[in-house]
């Protein structure tokens, strides 16, 4: 078990590394990006990388103050499902009513990958490329269709 410093220190230098490892990578469109805290520019839709004591993961997170509306966001990407699919070559788990760390309801659309852990530096080699590349795929894909989702831009 880790102090709650030292567990601290070891999420910073993970993330650290990755940020590093991905500062050279341009997005879809040839910019440079933040790929730890990726913009959409779209109201209650996020692009996340989360890793535990136990998974890796990368989502589209949905979480819109009105839930409603947050519902219209979850359904435009139920449209493009196959086609979100044939970027990212695989099926991701979607849950329309998830939960977050908050409690809070929240639309997910996600994959994960079991038994790493940030807090096992071994691991790092693993979670690294899984995360990195469905994050550019991601971005690939919210390149070439984010003009779909741009109504929601001002709800």
């Amino acid at each position: 078990m880790f102090s709650k410093e030292e567990a601290y220190r070891i999420k910073k230098e993970f993330w650290i590394s990755y940020g590093t490892y991905m500062k050279l990578q341009m997005n879809a469109e040839g910019s440079r990006i933040n790929w730890v805290n990726y913009k959409t520019t779209i109201k209650g839709i996020s692009f996340r990388t989360d890793v535990e004591r136990k998974y890796a993961e990368v989502s589209i997170e949905i979480s819109h103050p009105d839930p409603s509306v947050q519902s219209m966001i979850y359904e435009q990407f139920e449209e493009y499902e196959n086609v979100l699919e044939s970027y990212l070559g695989e099926k991701w788990v979607w849950t329309k009513e998830d939960v977050d760390h908050d409690g809070k309801t929240i639309s997910t659309i996600k994959m994960r990958l079991e038994n790493v852990s940030i807090f096992r530096e071994s691991d790092w080699p693993q979670i690294i490329p899984f995360l990195k590349n469905r994050m550019i795929n991601l971005d690939e894909f919210w390149c070439d269709h984010k003009d779909s989702f741009e109504i929601f831009k001002e709800l």
